[in-house]
């Protein structure tokens, strides 16, 4: 268990020690900063209401709002959508938290996506580089077994998208915090729900939000993982995870009608169809169902890759 461990030790060493895994990083905390920026000097936010002027700040505001759809009809979308937040508070009698760090957190969501991507192309090259530069031999005469070898790697990608993933999370709590503050250690905010507005726990919805896109990550970066296995070429790999990636739900859509859809890797990977009351992209699908073919998929990913990396001939590279 112990050379296990060293194999993964030395696989992360191999990530960080390129300065191409710290340009990620850096470019990952620029993007958080200039969003963090973008927000507190252009975002139209609230960063704090006073416990007794909070009603009169969200009725002067919805007069203001008002006031810009009729003058700029483009607005009336966004504005309306603030509006009914707003009276929502007012309605149920409910003090806004404000925006805080926790709320910069939860935007930053979006970000995940550029995780996956930086992960692809970790996960395409952990093998296929072994071979572009001839270290495989090196590696497979150490008295370790080609399945340690290929796991080590695998849990290595996994490592790095973890460490990623808490980065981004880490890195936007204390930009958000020095940009907007802390709006308490456990703030409720209102969203848009499959079931109309709802007064929710933000640091829920940062679990679940993050959560689900890590099931997306893990889904993609095992696919990369197998491709580089597979032909041993990177650019195949990160080039092809990338383009399902991003066309992957445009497939889903443009064969939602047929019965064989719903077995697509990506009409299953955002489990989040299925919380909050939501309807599944196609008729027929449910929780359970989706987790069955995402291990389907799981499986037969890993299997190539442990079968062609454990059973291929290095003797000619």
């Amino acid at each position: 268990m112990s050379n296990f461990f060293k194999l993964i030790s030395n696989e992360l060493t191999k990530i960080f020690v390129v300065k191409s895994t710290w340009i990620m990083y850096i470019l990952l905390a620029v993007i958080i900063i200039g969003v963090g920026i973008l927000n507190n000097t252009v975002g139209d936010i609230e960063k704090s209401y006073e416990a007794d002027t909070w009603r009169t700040e969200l009725e002067e505001e919805n007069a203001r709002l008002t006031q810009e759809m009729e003058d700029e009809s483009y607005l009336e979308s966004y504005n309306s959508m603030v509006i009914e937040e707003n009276n929502y508070y007012l309605e149920n009698d409910i003090q806004p938290s404000g925006y805080g760090a926790w709320h910069f957190i939860l935007e930053n969501q979006m970000l995940l996506s550029l995780v996956s991507l930086l992960t692809i192309i970790v996960a395409a090259g952990i093998v296929a580089n072994e071979f572009r530069w001839g270290t495989i031999k090196l590696l497979l005469i150490r008295p370790i077994s080609r399945t340690k070898i290929l796991i080590s790697k695998y849990v290595s990608v996994l490592l790095f998208a973890l460490f990623t993933l808490i980065f981004v999370l880490i890195f936007s709590g204390i930009v958000g915090a020095i940009l907007f503050g802390v709006e308490g250690m456990n703030p409720y905010t209102v969203l848009e729900k499959s079931g109309g507005l709802e007064f929710v726990s933000v640091i829920g919805e940062i679990i679940s939000g993050y959560g689900y896109q890590m099931i997306i990550l893990v889904m993609m970066a095992t696919f990369a993982f197998m491709i580089s296995s597979v032909f041993r070429n990177s650019a195949l790999a990160i080039g092809l995870a990338i383009f399902l990636m991003f066309v992957g739900n445009q497939i889903v859509f443009f064969f939602a009608e047929r019965s064989w859809a719903k077995y697509i890797l990506f009409a299953n990977t955002d489990l989040s169809q299925y919380a909050d009351g939501n309807t599944p992209w196609i008729e027929g699908m449910t929780l359970g169902f989706s987790i069955t073919m995402l291990l389907i998929y799981y499986i037969v990913f890993m299997l190539l890759a442990w079968i062609f990396f454990t059973k291929r001939d290095v003797a000619g590279n």
